[in-house]
């Protein structure tokens, strides 16, 4: 749990960095339409999000199904 804690904390580190573009777009702007920028860059990296964390709880689900199916099949023939 310690381990998963601090995967988390360090994956969370590059979420409040922005692109170049996006970094000077929101230092030309004023400090609130920079705050929503901000918060539409960081709403626009939630679905990305979403479909990876799917796919690898999908596969952490599915890790041993097929591992040992081969010697298994092996032996019925």
């Amino acid at each position: 749990m310690r381990r998963l804690s601090l995967i988390l904390v360090l994956a969370a580190a590059p979420a409040l960095s922005q692109c170049v573009m996006c970094f000077r777009t929101a230092a030309a702007q004023q400090s609130e339409r920079a705050r929503v920028l901000n918060s539409g860059i960081f709403v626009l990296g939630i679905p990305p999000l979403a479909i990876l964390s799917g796919f690898a709880a999908l596969a952490w689900r599915r890790r041993g199904k097929f591992s040992g199916s081969d010697g298994e099949e092996a032996s019925h023939r």
